[in-house]
């Protein structure tokens, strides 16, 4: 089995017209913050909201007409499952999807208002897949994997053939790894394109299967990760086949580059990004290093991240800058004390978000009162100088 870059061609020219062709930007606010030269492919822009409809388009597309009466299933934490139920039905396919416990209600929400027939079963990936295969055997479905079909990493491979057709002076392409599907069609397609470009992965560090599969060690995937859409405990085998020697390098980037990476796509470039979609940027962010002085072109892969997460995303890396703190403060439990404090923060410009009182802490006491007080500062420098003005008033700071 295999996937040619002719093969790519003639994806592209099998869904053009029924799948946008999504826009590449170079960013300068990105570009300055890193001090690398950053191009961005929006593929968020999508109508299903991620990359996922080149490959399922083309799929859908490459089916007999008995298939196509029979119906697919799949299984997706949400991307794949959208992109399918869209185009199938457009195309007149009945589509089932078997989806994880715990996928993002957007996904959820957005699978069945495009139509297909959502079964939510299993505690990950891997058993939502041994689901849709009992499906497909019980029923007679065509099973669409996410990403291991030749005709998915295909139709995928349109991305890479876009992006270098319209940033050709690119060095790199930083694309997410899941199941595989994306980087193995875009570097078939970049490097036929541009031979000496180089392909760099990236994965979530508890989900690191492209990496173990490399190393030949078994991988050790668990837990909750942000960038659910790239959190397979298996790649693929034919798009590991097919891209792992095209592949030049792969980054494994932890929970809190996801976060910063989304972050940072909201405030800086105004658009909304899932984990992995910001998956690119969290490599660059990660390995500055590795990147200086490169043309990079990052992959935006999706922007389905349910609403409730990205304000949780967006307040935890205020968090972190110092631009939301909460300051502990031991005082007396007598009147006027809460006011004395709020005078000093005010003073200073903070902002009182939420206060909290403890008198029931074993270590305050008994006269005394735990105060927390959440502020909302202006950076880190302005924390800290509220955090040493009520020091100077002689209030006893335990976290600041």
């Amino acid at each position: 089995m295999t996937v040619r870059f002719e093969d790519i061609r003639e994806a592209q020219a099998r869904i053009a017209g029924q799948v946008d062709r999504t826009p590449v930007r170079y960013s300068r606010r990105l570009s300055q913050l890193t001090g690398v030269d950053i191009w961005i492919k929006f593929d968020n822009l999508h109508f299903t909201g991620s990359f996922k409809e080149r490959g399922a388009l083309n799929r859908l597309l490459q089916l007999t007409p008995e298939e196509r009466k029979r119906g697919v299933v799949a299984a997706s934490a949400g991307n794949h499952a959208q992109a399918l139920a869209y185009h199938g039905g457009r195309l007149g396919v009945p589509v089932t999807i078997v989806m994880p416990e715990g996928t993002p209600f957007v996904k959820v929400d957005g699978t069945r208002a495009h139509g297909a027939n959502v079964v939510i079963h299993g505690l990950d990936f891997s058993a939502s897949t041994e689901e849709a295969h009992r499906l497909r055997d019980e029923k007679g479905f065509i099973f669409v994997s996410a990403f291991d079909d030749e005709g998915i990493v295909a139709g995928q491979g349109v991305c890479g053939l876009e992006f270098v057709e319209d940033v050709p002076e690119l060095d790199a392409l930083i694309i997410p790894i899941g199941g595989g599907g994306l980087i193995a069609g875009s570097a078939i397609a970049a490097k036929g394109l541009k031979p000496d470009i180089k392909i760099f992965g990236v994965e979530a560090a508890r989900y690191p299967s492209f990496t173990a599969r490399r190393a030949g060690k078994p991988p050790v995937c668990t837990g909750q990760t942000i960038a659910e859409g790239i959190a397979i405990k298996a790649v693929g085998d034919i798009p590991f086949a097919l891209a792992d020697a095209l592949i030049d390098e792969v980054f494994v980037c932890e929970e809190a580059d996801f976060e910063k990476g989304v972050a940072l796509l909201a405030t800086l470039e105004k658009t909304v990004a899932e984990g992995a979609g910001a998956g690119g940027l969290a490599a660059i962010l990660a390995y500055p290093e590795r990147f200086k002085g490169m043309k990079i072109g990052i992959e935006l892969t999706g922007g389905n991240i349910d609403a409730r997460m990205l304000a949780v995303v967006l307040n935890r890396e205020m968090v972190r800058e110092k631009r939301l703190i909460v300051y502990r403060i031991l005082g007396d439990d007598r009147p006027g004390m809460l006011s004395a404090m709020a005078a000093v923060i005010g003073g200073l410009g903070g902002n009182i978000i939420d206060v909290v009182h403890n008198r029931l802490a074993l270590d305050v006491p008994a006269k005394g009162a735990e105060f927390d007080i959440m502020v909302e500062t202006r950076d880190a420098r302005h924390a800290e100088e509220i955090g040493q003005a009520l020091k100077d008033k002689g209030y006893e700071l335990r976290m600041g």
